[in-house]
């Protein structure tokens, strides 16, 4: 059945919806390279430091923020020697850093620390980078990949989605309007720990940074017709109510992604997706290895 009040928006809805602050509170830090170090109590460091900084839920998360430089202040594991072991067999850059990082704690240990004990039994804290650094990468010209905009979002697992391919594909950062905190515990999750890879902020619409702004929108233009610039910003509307009218008015250019007849709509993180990878067709971006 033919959905217009979704086709409209252009997105479903799909998981977590608590788009509250709770739980999400960071203080600003440096996102250089890490000096680990493992604390002499992990478990006392964990409760001191857990109110300010972000947590990395699982092995992969840990990774990705090693590689991308962000400050870890305690990691622990369960199983030490099985983390080492699963970064010697999938991240071996990394293994280095995570011997130093990680310390063994017992299971019930680990399991008190997080909401949701992961499958690989490996959890950090890491310090969030600093709202200033990132403000000026976003702002920064002439720039080399788009921002991707995310206008009062609703879902926290596509939020985090989002982020995450904005990551693997280069792209400078990823802006949210609304109430919906980016850097939740569930977005973050769901990122993978790849907010340390690109530039993630909460944003007025008046202080989304300069470049052309395309906007998604059914009645657009097809996309397929249209070559997007590296300063592109590429707005994307929520998930129950599409683009607002205020980022509506303000678009440069209004674009649509090609789809069926009567099928109602793509997920938010799909469409993301496919706007990400029609720009890098035609800037001809390039991609590293998998991460």
């Amino acid at each position: 059945m033919n959905d217009p009040v979704s086709r409209r928006h252009g997105h479903d809805a799909a998981g977590p919806t608590d788009s509250t602050d709770a739980g999400s509170r960071a203080v600003d830090g440096s996102s250089g390279p890490p000096e680990p170090a493992r604390p002499t109590d992990p478990v006392s460091a964990w409760h001191r430091l857990t109110a300010t900084c972000v947590l990395l839920d699982g092995f992969h998360a840990l990774k990705h923020a090693v590689r991308f430089g962000a400050e870890i202040p305690v990691a622990v594991a369960v199983d030490r020697g099985a983390a080492l072991a699963l970064a010697e067999e999938l991240a071996p850059d990394v293994r280095p850093a995570l011997d130093a990082l990680l310390t063994e704690v017992p299971e019930s240990a680990y399991a008190a620390l997080v909401p949701r004990p992961h499958p690989t039994a490996v959890a950090a804290l890491a310090v969030r980078p600093s709202r200033a650094a990132n403000l000026e990468r976003l702002a920064r010209a002439p720039r080399t990949a788009p921002v991707v905009v995310l206008d009062n979002p609703r879902n926290l697992g596509n939020a985090g989605a989002v982020i995450r391919l904005a990551a693997g594909f280069g792209a400078t950062g990823v802006v949210t309007t609304g109430t919906l905190d980016p850097w939740h515990p569930t977005v973050v999750r769901g990122g993978a720990g790849l907010h340390f890879a690109t530039a993630v902020e909460r944003l007025e619409p008046a202080e989304l940074p300069p470049g052309p702004l395309f906007a998604l929108d059914p009645e657009g233009d097809d996309i397929r017709g249209v070559k997007l610039p590296d300063d592109a910003v590429l707005a994307f509307g929520s998930e129950r109510s599409g683009l607002s009218e205020g980022l509506r008015a303000r678009a440069d250019h209004l674009l649509a992604l090609p789809m069926r007849p009567q099928v109602s709509s793509y997920n938010l993180a799909t469409s993301v997706a496919m706007t990400l990878y029609h720009w890098s067709l035609r800037a001809g971006a390039g991609h590293g290895g998998p991460v």
